[in-house]
C-alpha cells in the first residue's frame, strides 16, 4: 500500500521537518524535550501524509476517475498531514509531560547519573 509516490512524499516531508528541528536544537533554540515531541510529530505527520495521499486518491478515483484521483490525493495529503502532526504532537506531549514516567531526565535536560553504591 505505501509505496512509490506516497512513500517518498512522507519520507521527504518528515525528513525535512526533522532536519529543521535538528538545526533548531543544535543552535539552542529548542530543548531536548521539545525536540522529542517534535520528532514524534514529524514521524506521525509523514505517516498521515502517506495515508492521506493513498486514501484521498482512492476516494477521488471512486468519485471522478482521472482528475478526481489527483484532487483527492492533494486534499487527502493536506488532511492526513494535519491530522498526523496533531496526533503526534499531542501524543508526544502526553508521554513526555507524564509525571508518572521516570523520564524526567528529558524534562530537565540533565545527563543520566550512575547510581551511587
Amino acid at each position: 500500500m505505501f509505496n512509490g509516490t506516497s512513500l517518498w512524499a512522507g519520507v521527504i516531508s518528515g525528513g525535512l521537518a526533522q532536519l529543521k528541528d535538528t538545526q533548531a536544537m543544535t543552535s539552542g533554540n529548542m530543548d531536548k524535550k521539545e525536540y522529542a515531541i517534535q520528532t514524534s510529530k514529524n514521524v506521525t505527520g509523514g505517516l498521515g501524509l502517506m495515508a492521506g495521499i493513498e486514501y484521498g486518491a482512492m476516494l477521488g478515483t471512486a468519485i471522478f476517475p482521472g482528475p478526481g484521483t489527483i484532487i483527492g490525493s492533494i486534499i487527502g495529503s493536506i488532511i492526513g498531514n494535519r491530522i498526523g502532526t496533531s496526533v503526534g504532537y499531542q501524543a508526544g506531549r502526553l508521554v513526555l509531560n507524564n509525571q508518572m514516567l521516570p523520564m524526567n531526565r528529558l524534562s530537565y535536560n540533565d545527563p543520566p547519573k550512575l547510581p551511587q553504591s
